[in-house]
């Protein structure tokens, strides 16, 4: 039996659409994932995105050895199959993220990679080194990371015209020139499996968490299906590959609540539980599935306090966790806390 899915709005943010910082708040505040209309206004044309896939996918089709000379270092570069638990309290091991089954060989084998984490980019050029291909791309990278930061920025003005806050009020903690933050572009890659090598129903490949940042993007390509949310009623609803009825339309960005939004917000805007899992409907070891997600992270210094915004004030919910000890935490602590939980580190 199929999973429901989840009821997910698409939103235009085009100047044409009055309502979009409602609709925005809305959604966040209902279940904190949104669909944004790929037009104009999100400044990420197809040809763009398309682009972006065909390096990702370059890059994981390519040898183990150009990824191992980018171990992951400070949240940036090759992130290994397993290497991460984003499910700690509840995961036997590691996400299984990819497989590598040489065509030339009956034996399956492993291969240890699964993710690249670009970070932020100073004059377009990466502040991390880059393997092959990415290293002839750099240009390519720091565009594609840049546009992403952008419609970020545009997404939190239009939250603050909700909130009634001045326009800059999130914006202004994402500038990135004014010091460093955690902004992650991450190319992701989950193979399929052979069936008989396909894990127990305990394990997916990527554990249940929310999103340590802002806000993230992701892009996705149609037709892969595995994403789920946790409604407030305990239950996993499953995302639609493509929630439009327009076929002609590109798909639309994925947004959905960070951690912080919901400690700014006082837990009005959800920072909701996901997770990715090998689909039940078809081959028992899923499909490839391919995708690329912008974590937003504020500047690092960026203290983690409830907006001064009426709504906030009135919403009763609230987010554990805001102080510690006295101290306020900042953006960069809420990171590295997570971060290890994460990597079985300590912060």
């Amino acid at each position: 039996m199929s999973k429901a899915s989840a009821q997910i709005p698409v939103i235009d943010i085009s100047s044409s659409n009055p309502h979009a910082a409602t609709q925005l708040l809305d959604a966040a505040a209902n279940n904190g994932f949104v669909f944004v209309e790929n037009n104009d206004a999100a400044g990420m044309p197809p040809a763009k995105i398309a682009n972006m896939f065909n390096l990702s996918k370059e890059f994981f089709q390519g040898p183990v050895e150009n990824k191992q000379e980018c171990p992951t270092q400070n949240n940036r570069g090759w992130v290994s199959m397993q290497q991460e638990t984003l499910d700690p309290g509840n995961q036997k091991r590691g996400d299984f993220k990819e497989y590598n089954t040489p065509n030339s060989h009956p034996t399956i084998t492993l291969t240890p990679t699964r993710a690249f984490n670009l970070g932020e980019f100073t004059n377009n050029k990466p502040n991390q080194p880059l393997p092959t291909p990415f290293s002839q791309e750099a240009s390519t990278l720091a565009d594609f990371t840049n546009s992403c930061h952008a419609l970020c920025n545009k997404l939190l003005q239009l939250f603050a015209q909700a909130l009634d806050l001045p326009s800059d009020w999130f914006s202004s903690r994402h500038d990135q020139t004014k010091g460093p933050s955690g902004s992650i572009m991450r190319l992701l890659y989950y193979p399929s499996v052979p069936d008989t090598l396909a894990p127990d129903e305990d394990d997916i490949r990527a554990g249940a968490h929310s999103d340590y940042g802002t806000l993230t993007l992701l892009f996705q390509l149609p037709g892969q299906p595995g994403l789920e949310i946790l409604t407030p009623s305990k239950t996993w609803e499953s995302v639609p590959t493509n929630p439009q009825t327009d076929a002609s339309k590109p798909l639309p960005i994925l947004v959905n609540i960070g951690d912080l939004l919901a400690y700014w917000t006082n837990g009005l805007l959800k920072s909701t539980v996901h997770r990715v899992i090998f689909p039940k409907e078809g081959r028992r070891g899923g499909e490839d599935r391919h995708s690329m997600a912008y974590f937003c992270h504020p500047l690092d210094e960026a203290e983690l306090v409830a907006v001064p915004s009426k709504r906030v004030e009135e919403y009763k919910g609230g987010v554990e966790g805001v102080n510690k000890g006295g101290k306020t935490l900042t953006a960069k602590d809420h990171l590295l806390e997570r971060l290890a939980a994460t990597y079985g580190t300590k912060a």
